[in-house]
């Protein structure tokens, strides 16, 4: 079988999508593949998704970060940002999405928007609320666990020199 001319092969963008959540969510490419797919049918209706066709082609989540690649059909990128900007949880665990960028092959993703900014967690002891806590610590950002859940904070809100 012989291969469609250049002209006639569909055309591509990729998204590079930030993913953030707290340090004890376990999110896999499946789950994220169908809530991709499930925000795109909610917002976009069943001819809406079709036309978009929004694949995971990429995807890595380890320790509340992760980053994935989103193909989507050339002249459908706004259209795939309002569905991934529906997403507010995955299997029950909230979640942030950023779309970082948008290029014509995958590899330009990565390089330009993906790859090389992973953040370096670490796990401390921190007082929050006057209390000493543990905390899993990204640069200027802590996830402060109080009993079962997490919080939020930046370097403002606690105190990492401790005596």
């Amino acid at each position: 079988m012989k291969h469609l001319p250049k002209h006639l092969r569909p055309r591509w963008r990729y998204l590079a999508v930030a993913l953030e959540s707290w340090p004890d969510a376990s999110i896999s490419r499946r789950t994220f593949q169908r809530e991709v797919w499930y925000a795109g049918q909610n917002l976009l209706g069943d001819p809406g998704s079709a036309d978009a066709l929004l694949q995971v082609v990429e995807f890595e989540f380890t320790d509340g970060v992760g980053e994935a690649i989103v193909k989507v059909r050339h002249g459908e990128t706004d259209s795939a940002r309002a569905a991934l900007a529906c997403i507010g949880e995955i299997d029950g665990v909230p979640v942030g999405l950023r779309v970082c960028g948008i290029s014509g092959t995958i590899r330009a993703a990565e390089e330009k928007y993906l790859g090389r900014r992973r953040q370096l967690s670490g796990q401390r002891n921190v007082v929050f609320g006057n209390e000493e806590r543990v905390a899993a610590v990204r640069e200027d950002l802590a996830d402060v666990r109080l009993d079962e859940a997490f919080t939020g904070a930046t370097d403002l809100d606690y105190d990492s020199n401790l005596a």
